[in-house]
């Protein structure tokens, strides 16, 4: 299971998320550079500022499904249990 090795590497819910926030500020910077940078058109400007947004749902799913597992695996382990 891809969820518990990125667990036991060390990687947490918390750090999924910033990497979704991150990864839409990045977006709009990259949109904004994009604009500014080149005088392609506001087509190429779209498309670098949609390639980088991609990833925000992937990283926050991620962090669901690592937020899922962290909350089973300490119920699990939990010294009540």
């Amino acid at each position: 299971m891809i969820v518990k090795m990125l667990h036991e590497k060390g990687l947490k819910a918390e750090h999924a998320y910033t990497a979704a926030f991150a990864s839409i500020g990045l977006s709009v910077i990259s949109w904004c550079g994009s604009m500014k940078a080149e005088a392609a058109s506001t087509a190429r400007a779209d498309r670098w500022g949609i390639f980088v947004g991609e990833w925000a749902p992937t990283f926050f799913a991620l962090g669901l499904a690592l937020a899922n597992y962290e909350r089973d695996h300490d119920l699990l382990h939990s010294p009540t249990h």
